[in-house]
């Protein structure tokens, strides 16, 4: 008995189902536009959120690249500079340690800017000498770098301690920035999502208003009146988050070219990441979500209003 109730539950629960996709097919303009909306809705912070996943992507590979300068003062002399260097490189943060001195620094001045006749003219070096120092990994978050160069600076035969990978750090700021950004419009965007299939389905309680009432009074319960808008809901919701991962599939396809063709001209193996899988669970699953959830509040705020006279 117990086996054949549950069986008769879910083949309930699937013909009310199958009823809900049948009366969206019966109009299908508005369907589509309704659907559409909600698509458009979910593919912008996803859009958003996976252009925020490449930029991560990029300054990751650039992590590496980060190093940091330490000019000395000029006085200090060449045997001081090494052993300050030796001594760098027994830090447990400090990865390698690069000593060149002044003449070195000028020597490869004079060949990268070729201005030999104008260098020969100077009384003096004006470069220091310097270290170059490449951070041990693990240590390039903002928060340990910023330590690490502080400690430089602080430093008695140091004149000046430079970050080359500033901007890199400016980069992350930017992008954690851009995470709440995100963040916040995706939760804007949601609460639209809801309203819209909210009011749709109060749109389509208020056009059965009839119907509801001879339910309710050959005694049919608010649970049974309130299956099929929930499965409605659940359809508009799945099928507006397909729309929003073909929105983002094709959006990401159009712009992959031009992409690919920049990180090129910089030798790059740069690829743009769609992350195309995980939208395609992601989205039609949060769209359901949002589906059920503005349906639900819709028919629990109609419902009890429709009442059999």
């Amino acid at each position: 008995m117990l086996k054949l109730n549950i069986h008769n539950y879910f083949l309930r629960h699937l013909q009310v189902m199958l009823y809900s996709l049948g009366q969206l097919w019966r109009t299908p303009a508005a369907t589509t536009m309704t659907v559409l909306v909600i698509g458009i809705a979910l593919a912008l912070p996803a859009g958003l959120y996976v252009l925020l996943k490449n930029v991560e992507q990029v300054s990751s590979q650039w992590d590496e690249a980060s190093q940091i300068s330490l000019f000395l003062h000029h006085s200090t002399p060449d045997h001081r500079g090494k052993q300050l260097a030796e001594q760098l490189l027994t830090w447990p943060d400090i990865g390698a340690v690069h000593y060149q001195s002044a003449k070195d620094s000028l020597a490869e001045f004079r060949d990268l800017s070729g201005l030999d006749s104008l260098l020969d003219t100077l009384p003096s070096n004006p470069l220091p000498p310097v270290i170059i120092i490449q951070p041990e990994a693990g240590q390039h978050e903002n928060v340990a770098l910023q330590s690490l160069l502080d400690r430089l600076q602080n430093m008695q035969e140091v004149e000046l301690a430079k970050l080359d990978m500033e901007w890199l750090q400016r980069l992350r700021s930017i992008n954690e920035a851009g995470e709440r950004g995100i963040s916040i419009l995706a939760i804007l965007l949601s609460l639209s999502v809801l309203l819209v299939i909210g009011n749709t389905i109060r749109l389509a309680i208020l056009n059965r208003q009839t119907e509801i009432r001879v339910i309710k009074l050959v005694g049919g319960t608010n649970a049974f009146v309130r299956r099929p808008f929930l499965y409605t809901g659940f359809w508009y919701g799945l099928l507006g988050g397909a729309i929003a991962w073909l929105t983002l599939l094709l959006t990401l396809l159009f712009v992959s070219g031009p992409v690919n063709r920049l990180a090129s001209l910089y030798d790059s193996q740069f690829t743009l990441n769609w992350l195309g899988g995980q939208m395609f669970i992601a989205l039609p699953l949060f769209g359901l979500v949002l589906g059920v959830l503005g349906a639900w509040l819709a028919v629990g705020r109609h419902l009890d209003d429709i009442e059999p006279t």
